[in-house]
């Protein structure tokens, strides 16, 4: 399989494991889920598929030496995302939009009932230790540490906003040592820091991505009370839960209103003291390691000024959105 990736560039995948992956039904239904929920109206032509992402994070493991089975890890890690990603986290688990960790929540239950245990097996790997963080350490890490789903996330979406020109740049200057994910310069990783700061800012946790998540999470919470749409639909796609839902639009002037509100049609503002909705956005910021003066250090402590923007920048960012009407 030939593909041409946006970040990576030019690849071809042979390995029958990840083909079978790929190729699987839990992986296909995310080119149908948007990455950063519902995003267009907002950012109009900045559409990405949870699928495209996924496969970044596995050329990304692959091309710094991962073992297979944690380019396995991540490229599996996102199958149980429900539609429109982390906006069900407004949906379906009440509080949870300071760390969205729905889809966390569920992983293990959704790839047990997938086809991916069967294809594992097939290739004589272990589902738990496929399923077990604690062994792909380039993988999955916790903030504010680098990890392959954040660097690829972040040099994707920063293509996609045009914020960033050349992602060789950050890649050739990174390496896979020691289980780390490590800049060979500060120069570099403070630049990569700043970067995220920027998306972080803007993007992930910025008021338009607030007002989405309270909006997809009025419309849908609205549409499972109608009964228009069940629970399990929410683990179908984002283009069929909205055509299911579309018919009840002109015999329901709430779920007009709220579509209207999802699709950026009426306007919003932020005001803490005149709100219709409450919203709390995760933060996300990270303090990468580099080689400096001959020894691996965060950019925290070179940089003492890092240390503050971690403390103030790591904690949910809170909203009072006002709609027009």
């Amino acid at each position: 399989m030939k593909i041409t990736d946006r970040v990576y560039g030019n690849s071809e995948i042979t390995e029958p494991i990840i083909l079978e992956l790929i190729n699987s039904s839990a992986l296909q239904r995310l080119k149908d889920i948007d990455q950063a929920g519902y995003f267009e109206p907002h950012f109009p032509g900045t559409a990405l598929s949870r699928f495209e992402h996924s496969v970044g994070v596995y050329l990304l493991l692959k091309k710094y030496g991962a073992p297979i089975e944690e380019q396995i890890a991540g490229l599996i890690h996102d199958v149980s995302h429900a539609v429109f990603s982390h906006c069900i986290d407004y949906v379906l688990s009440a509080g949870s939009g300071k760390e969205q960790n729905h889809q966390d929540n569920v992983f293990e239950k959704f790839v047990k009932k997938s086809a991916i245990p069967a294809i594992l097996r097939k290739y004589h790997l272990e589902l738990s230790y496929i399923l077990d963080d604690k062994n792909f350490p380039l993988k999955e890490q916790s903030l504010p540490n680098l990890c392959a789903d954040r660097i690829d996330y972040s040099l994707r979406s920063a293509m996609t906003f045009r914020e960033l020109d050349d992602e060789k740049y950050f890649l050739d200057h990174l390496v896979a040592q020691d289980k780390k994910w490590i800049f060979t310069d500060f120069e570099s990783a403070k630049k990569y820091a700043e970067l995220f700061l920027k998306l972080n800012t803007i993007y992930y946790a910025g008021l338009p991505s607030a007002v989405m998540f309270q909006t997809v999470g009025d419309y849908l919470r609205h549409a499972l009370a109608q009964g228009y749409i069940s629970e399990a639909d929410l683990y179908t796609t984002d283009k069929m839960v909205l055509a299911k839902i579309k018919p009840h639009t002109k015999n329901d002037p709430k779920l007009n209103l709220l579509l209207e509100r999802m699709q950026n049609k009426i306007g919003f503002k932020n005001d803490p003291n005149n709100f219709d909705g409450e919203v709390f956005c995760k933060s996300r910021v990270i303090d990468p390691l580099c080689q400096h003066d001959g020894a691996v250090k965060r950019i925290s402590q070179i940089d003492s000024n890092w240390s503050m923007i971690l403390k103030q920048e790591s904690q949910p960012k809170h909203y009072f959105i006002k709609f027009e009407r």
